[in-house]
């Protein structure tokens, strides 16, 4: 995937950047040896790497703006970096950028739990928010897979879900501010401690915008109250199109559960084998969990059984205690690492209307065919969003290239069946030059002048989220 050239004028002057980083960082936290520096190549998008200039590890608001402006002043392209957990290529750097890590900015900064909300640095990991505060019988809804690692500063960048998103919603709607640093070193404060800010929503605007307006070093999360009880039902089917159908018709009848997963056979072979979960050998598998007191969760899984009934499933099994809840979770916790022992895989993350998922299953297995390239399908299914994993190995000269094109149909697949490019993972370079499938021109010119306000020489996370020859245009056209 092409990236932009290093700019010479900048690679001659890393002497002096360093020395200038110097004054405001301790030594510890300028990486600037090319053996080091080879850590920051990539992020979870391991097919594309390339090492950045240095790298620098700031552990204050401070010390983020100070970086910023010394950078603003020369020019000096920043890649913002949360644990580089990003599937998209979303803290990829170029040859001549600095990666700028949050992964020092980890502390509990405010817990109010009268008001329900705490305040954090943004490298802390999503997995110990909860961690935090679920002594207090509280916790942070939002739980993408790689909740264990992935930074808060990453999951606003890229607006993340995960499995329990279908009742509780993804991070936009658990995010109530930010400290944010602009560019040059502007240090600004949008949103706080309360429902919702005055004025225009730029907290709205921040979340998922991948970095390219500026780097949040804080950030105020909504905290709930833990549920009285929650339990999950197995629900298993011999063909992925009927368990879309079921999925689809769940929806239909009201019910909200908690989270509907679902994993078709390949995902689930790999699960077993990996994880020992107890799933049964079917064409597809779904997870749905509801919440609530327990006469709440026998009549919600109750609904629920019917309509799995109806659509004739191989195996239906309810959880009965804390330990078989926690096994079915953990095949589907365990998914993605299961997949990672078979082969290489891209994985993608377009979004659907429910009511459009046998189709697309069916046509994703159609074009799996037609590419030659086998499909694991796990996902969110109560909300539409897409996880399929493309099995390809890496060291087969164009199998890539196969890769990249499949996917990029599956995703135009999402788009015209009223759905978009992404759910959680980002645009990144992944999909940066399928933009022009979703929006019109005049839609994407509107959207580089909001980064044109924010960043007006284009230096925050260069040649991510919009096409590449438009970003560069932008890019020139600023110097």
């Amino acid at each position: 995937m092409e990236m932009p050239k290093p700019d010479p004028k900048i690679m001659a002057r890393k002497a002096e950047l360093i020395s200038c980083l110097q004054a405001v960082l301790p030594a510890d936290a300028i990486i600037s040896e090319p053996s080091e520096t080879r850590v920051y190549e990539c992020d979870a998008l391991t097919a594309y790497k390339c090492p950045p200039l240095l790298a620098v590890l700031p552990a204050s608001t401070q010390e983020v703006s100070d970086v910023l402006r010394i950078c603003h002043d020369m020019g000096v392209p920043v890649v913002p970096r949360g644990s580089g957990t990003s599937l998209a290529g979303g803290a990829l750097p170029t040859a001549d950028s600095v990666i700028l890590g949050v992964a020092r900015l980890n502390e509990v900064l405010e817990t109010d739990y009268d008001n329900r909300f705490i305040r954090v640095q943004s490298g802390r990991t999503n997995l110990s928010v909860t961690g935090a505060v679920e002594t207090e019988g509280f916790f942070y809804a939002p739980d993408p897979s790689s909740q264990l690692a992935c930074a808060i500063a990453g999951n606003i960048a890229m607006n993340s879900g995960g499995a329990h998103c279908l009742k509780y919603g993804v991070t936009t709607n658990n995010l109530m501010g930010v400290t944010m640093v602009l560019m040059d070193g502007t240090v600004t404060e949008i949103g706080g401690a309360f429902l919702d800010a005055e004025g225009l929503d730029l907290l709205g605007l921040i979340c998922g915008s991948e970095g390219q307006l500026g780097v949040v070093t804080e950030a105020t999360l909504r905290i709930l109250r833990q549920p009285e009880g929650a339990r999950p039902v197995l629900i298993g089917f011999d063909d992925i199109v009927v368990a879309g159908a079921c999925v689809a018709d769940i929806i239909k009848a009201g019910v909200l559960p908690v989270a509907i997963e679902f994993m078709d056979r390949p995902c689930i072979r790999a699960t077993e084998a990996f994880a020992g979960a107890g799933y049964p050998d079917c064409e597809a598998l779904l997870i749905v969990e509801v919440e609530g007191s327990d006469a709440e969760i026998d009549e919600q899984l109750e609904t629920i059984m019917q309509i799995a009934r109806s659509h004739n499933p191989v195996e239906l099994r309810e959880s009965n205690s804390a330990e078989e809840s926690a096994k079915i979770w953990l095949g589907r916790k365990s998914a993605f690492g299961a997949m990672g022992q078979i082969n290489d895989y891209m994985c993608l993350d377009g979004t659907i209307p429910v009511s459009q998922l046998p189709y697309v299953l069916k046509r994703i297995g159609e074009m799996s065919k037609e590419y030659g390239l086998d499909v694991g399908n796990v996902f969110h299914a109560g909300d539409g969003n897409m996880h399929p994993l493309i099995l390809f190995d890496a060291n087969k000269p164009g199998d890539l290239e196969l890769c990249e094109a499949f996917g990029a149909d599956i995703l135009r697949l999402c788009v015209e069946v009223g759905g978009c490019l992404t759910g959680e993972h980002g645009v990144g370079i992944e999909k940066r030059d399928l933009m022009h499938d979703q929006y019109a021109p005049g839609d994407l010119d509107i959207q580089m002048a909001v980064k044109d306000v924010f960043d007006p020489k284009w230096l925050l996370n260069p040649a991510k989220v919009f096409p590449l020859a438009a970003s560069d245009t932008r890019r020139i056209a600023a110097e």
